[in-house]
């Protein structure tokens, strides 16, 4: 009977390896302390990604988190060989996608007034405020901790953006765009362009 009784306890001591073994074998292996998604969204991007409108394909090469007072928004910078475009993306009542190009064509002096005129279009400001920022990977010469925003509506659904980063001011003219005329792609984490 004794003998019945240890061969039991050997018997459950071996089921027991084995099964821990197992277990140990199922659990995924985790190589990177942050788990990036699969699937990317608007609010997902990494650097690396693709982010292909209106047939282009344009590489995300770093992203801004503005934050004023609690509410964040981001701007994605994107790439395609020399070209450069920010893809902001807020999320307020409802999300708020804006494509955006860089313009040297429109000079501000001072404190930017409350309507303008650029290439035929009349934009009146809508919002402004001081955002502080984290960054991620390239951002051009958008380097300071804070910068003052002056956000613009033009007729239909054109935007202008002024941001002036301690006296550098940075201008910025595109359109409202909605999320699904992107077709999104996880990249390898890496900038493409140098």
């Amino acid at each position: 009977m004794l003998t019945f009784v240890w061969i039991f306890v050997v018997v459950v001591l071996v089921a027991s390896a084995i099964f821990v073994i197992r277990q140990q074998q199922l659990k995924p292996v985790s190589h990177s302390p942050q788990l990036v998604p699969l699937e990317r969204s608007i609010f997902t991007l990494q650097i690396g990604d693709i982010v292909e409108y209106m047939g282009e394909d344009w590489v995300v090469q770093g992203m801004l988190v503005y934050d004023d007072k609690g509410y964040q928004w981001q701007e994605y910078l994107l790439q395609d060989g020399d070209r450069i475009r920010w893809l902001g993306v807020e999320e307020d009542d409802q999300v708020q996608v804006t494509w955006l190009t860089p313009t040297d064509d429109l000079e501000i002096t001072g404190t930017p007034p409350k309507h303008l005129q650029f290439e035929g279009n009349h934009y009146r400001c809508v919002e402004s405020g001081e955002a502080t920022m984290s960054r991620q990977g390239m951002t051009l010469n958008r380097s300071s901790k804070r910068c003052h925003y002056f956000d613009y509506q033009g007729p239909g659904y054109q935007v202008l953006t002024i941001e002036d980063w301690d006296g550098d001011i940075e201008v910025t003219v595109g359109t409202i765009i909605r999320p699904s005329e992107l077709l999104l792609l996880p990249g390898d984490g890496q900038r493409v362009y140098e």
